[in-house]
């Protein structure tokens, strides 16, 4: 049975009943609605505030993971600078000084990354400027290892070159030292045999006996094997490459062809005297870029230093060519 609520009356001094109408029902709950939407939206306002959701805890701890790797990712990229600083310090302190290779600048080597707006969808984020220097960290490595790759690319090319140039020199004399008679004439002026006239001899004249063999001083390419060159005689001239080319004259017979590839210490040929030639002996001589160079420079082949010394007092005496 519902309960019936009086009021008194002064008026009439008696007690009325309250009379409740449906207005007053309505607006007593829409007050009660009111209040209770209101607290709840405070409770949850103060809840969201100072307690997480489960769903926030796991962002959280998933953000916090991403910084933590980020930093050691940063962490890592500095080792990985400091190894490559050493690389390229020895690439251009021994390699490329080593192979006559111009250094790689700092500049050129640790060049910004352009474009001015190139991190900026990284921006708005909790640790953007974590994200952007490690994004722009990365770029530069890369860029400085692509850099890298391409001078290793390129020492080893030299390299590769570099060791064919030192086979290709003429680097040893063309008869054995035990073959010889002695050291005839040197590079420079020196009394013609046949005018004893003082004249520019532009090679050097290794006296040994008719059939003593004779060697390429260094690899390369038979240009010419025959006697179509005024007083040469029988002679070969071959093709080093780099400019270099080495002649061999007054030979008795040869052991090799036009265009034959060959070796330094090949047997090419053997002494002999023809041509303008007044005794059996090797007239030797070396262009560069053609032009006639002093052969006596190239001995550091095959000579020890005592030898290398005695030759050249025997190459500088002013004496008599034998052709």
């Amino acid at each position: 049975m519902p309960k019936v609520k009086y009021y008194y009356d002064s008026n009439t001094l008696s007690y009325k009943k309250i009379k409740t109408t449906k207005r007053t029902v309505l607006k007593y709950v829409s007050v009660y609605l009111l209040g209770s939407a209101l607290f709840g939206f405070l409770f949850i306002l103060i809840v969201s505030k100072y307690f997480e959701s489960p769903k926030e805890k796991s962002l959280t701890r998933e953000l916090q993971n991403l910084q933590m790797q980020f930093t050691v990712l940063n962490k890592k990229m500095d080792n990985a600078e400091s190894v490559l600083s050493n690389i390229e310090e020895r690439d251009n302190a021994i390699y490329r000084i080593y192979f006559d290779a111009n250094p790689i600048s700092e500049d050129k080597r640790k060049a910004g990354i352009g474009g001015v707006n190139r991190y900026k969808k990284y921006d708005g984020y909790d640790y953007s400027n974590l994200i952007k220097e490690s994004a722009k960290k990365i770029d530069i490595l890369q860029k400085r290892m692509i850099i890298q790759s391409k001078s290793l690319d390129e020492i080893t090319s030299l390299a590769s070159k570099k060791e064919k140039l030192l086979k290709s020199i003429p680097a040893i004399q063309p008869i054995n030292n035990n073959n010889l008679t002695r050291i005839a004439s040197g590079f420079g002026y020196r009394s013609d045999p046949f005018t004893k006239v003082l004249k520019f001899h532009y090679g050097m004249d290794f006296t040994a006996p008719r059939g003593t063999p004779i060697y390429a001083s260094g690899d390369g390419i038979v240009k010419r094997a025959d006697s179509r060159s005024s007083g040469y005689g029988k002679h070969i001239r071959i093709d080093h490459g780099y400019g270099y080319t080495s002649l061999y004259a007054h030979l008795y017979k040869y052991n090799v062809k036009k265009y034959q590839k060959v070796k330094r210490g090949d047997l090419i040929g053997y002494v002999g005297s023809s041509g303008r030639s007044n005794a059996p002996h090797l007239h030797y001589e070396i262009f560069k870029d053609k032009i006639k160079i002093n052969p006596v420079n190239f001995y550091y082949g095959n000579l020890t230093a005592k030898e290398f010394d005695e030759l050249l007092k025997k190459t500088s005496l002013v004496n008599e060519s034998l052709d």
